[in-house]
């Protein structure tokens, strides 16, 4: 072999050129992941927080919510920036119908989840729609933890949104209470991922009545601030007999990290609202016909009729009528 001396050079380039291949077809492989490249898994490609979307969402198409904006901004950037959650990240979003809990719902899908709203890992539930009769409370328990249980082992970053928690059977939602608490795993799975959002009417009318009070005595409704309703927003879902939360132990046992009031919306907002949806059906923006749309919902209380009781509910259907 000393006398072709090329044998060895070429050998080892080969070698060389070989631990390069195997080396890129690792990478590569393990790159794209094969699986997880069709179809959506729980892993970053599929599921990554986008803290900047999530804040131009809440600003420039969530109207006349300065302190649900701040409060869910914040929550879901700490939590999903924190490493060592306690316990899952617990939301309750309260206020008259209309007003965005569920559209702030939609946000936080979207910018956390590549699939958005049609993410396998966020799971809408409606309560008079998934649990409609209080006969069969006792086996919707059962479901509802098996349920949740099943998708948190699928994946720890998986999200529940329930709605018209406030038309919830009396019961039902403490069913989940120990997935909620601080625990490090219950029955070998840990709920610290998980994000719960519970959606609600109750607690709307003592917010409209500081809304209210804030206006008649001249002041800015952004000067509204948390203290002013957070306390009154628990002690309404605790003590609302018709509430899904009346004596529920997520409250009692302070298991809602935030209570996240919604203002009824004023006759701006609703301006603001109409313009966004006339852009969004490829129609240019008249602010004419905003006008006159917001002065026809705005319809309430008596006299004063400063508040819109659908809010920005309907506005997409009743356009045609204004155009």
């Amino acid at each position: 072999i000393n006398h072709f001396p090329w044998t060895r050079a070429a050998a080892h380039t080969l070698r060389l050129k070989t631990q390069e291949y195997v080396a890129f077809t690792s990478d590569f492989i393990s790159y794209i992941n094969i699986p997880c490249y069709f179809r959506e898994c729980c892993q970053p490609d599929w599921i990554s927080f986008n803290p900047k979307g999530l804040e131009v969402d809440l600003q420039q198409r969530l109207f006349g919510q300065h302190l649900a904006s701040r409060i869910i901004l914040k929550a879901v950037n700490w939590f999903i920036n924190n490493d060592n959650t306690k316990k899952p990240l617990v939301l309750s979003l309260h206020g008259p119908t209309g007003t965005g809990k569920n559209f702030v719902s939609k946000m936080i899908a979207q910018n956390l989840y590549k699939e958005g709203m049609d993410s396998k890992f966020v799971h809408l539930l409606i309560s008079t729609v998934h649990f409609p009769h209080v006969s069969q409370i006792e086996t919707y328990k059962t479901q509802l933890k098996q349920w949740i249980k099943g998708n948190v082992s699928s994946c720890e970053r998986s999200m529940f949104i329930f709605d018209e928690v406030d038309k919830m059977h009396r019961g039902l939602i403490d069913s989940i209470k120990p997935y909620l608490d601080y625990y490090h795993k219950v029955d070998g799975v840990s709920y610290r991922k998980a994000i719960f959002i519970f959606l609600s009417n109750a607690g709307g009318q003592h917010i409209v009545q500081t809304a209210l009070e804030f206006w008649k005595t001249g002041r800015k409704r952004e000067d509204i601030k948390l203290c002013d309703l957070e306390s009154a927003l628990s002690l309404s879902e605790l003590n609302d007999k018709s509430s899904g939360l009346w004596h529920s132990s997520l409250v009692g046992e302070h298991l809602v990290d935030f209570f996240v009031p919604f203002l009824p919306l004023e006759h701006k907002h609703i301006v603001q609202c109409v313009l966004v949806e006339m852009k969004a059906d490829g129609l240019k923006p008249d602010t004419s016909v905003a006008d006159r749309m917001a002065e026809d919902f705005i319809d309430f209380p008596k006299p004063e009729r400063v508040f819109s009781r659908q809010g920005c509910m309907n506005i997409d259907s009743m356009l045609i009528f204004y155009v």
